[in-house]
């Protein structure tokens, strides 16, 4: 599909397939399974439990082909130190050309630089309109992230 130092659009879809956030991003390493791009937040500065994102933080992203969920490292715009790492509960990503685009199922996980982690959006989660299929598939995604943070192998993924 696309390789190294190409750029990417990348494109957040709600579970209605709707466009609801799109941005640039230079693509770091092709696999056969995942996409790791170097993209930089493009919305105003925002504080976000207790993490500030700033405009222009650098973020460090994986999409995967195979997995139900997305990997965000976040890094300062200053001095590039670790922010922590935000993670997507997704349907597998979609690759084509200059496109990775990802269907949102709302759950997150916001893991912290000391390994301490929060379960975000739940509720919402909950009041999605989803198949069985999909819920299953991203109720495992949650347990296997967490599994992952548990066994400090995330960075391994980035």
């Amino acid at each position: 599909m696309n390789t190294p130092d190409q750029f990417v659009d990348v494109i957040k879809l709600n579970t209605r397939r709707e466009e609801t956030w799109r941005y640039r991003g230079r693509i770091l390493e092709n696999s056969s399974n995942s996409l790791l791009i170097e993209a930089f937040f493009n919305r105003a500065d925002l504080t976000f439990n207790g993490i500030t994102l700033r405009e222009n933080d650098r973020f460090i992203e994986r999409y995967f082909l195979d997995r139900w969920y997305n990997i965000f490292e976040i890094h300062d715009r200053e001095d590039d130190h670790l922010k922590g790492w935000y993670c997507n509960i997704t349907e597998p990503a979609e690759f084509s050309a200059g496109k990775i685009a990802y269907v949102d199922l709302a759950l997150d996980v916001l893991v912290y630089p000391d390994g301490n982690y929060l379960v975000l959006d739940r509720d919402e989660f909950a009041a999605l309109k989803l198949e069985e299929f999909t819920r299953e598939n991203a109720l495992n995604a949650l347990d296997e992230l967490i599994s992952i943070v548990r066994e400090e192998k995330l960075t391994g993924l980035i």
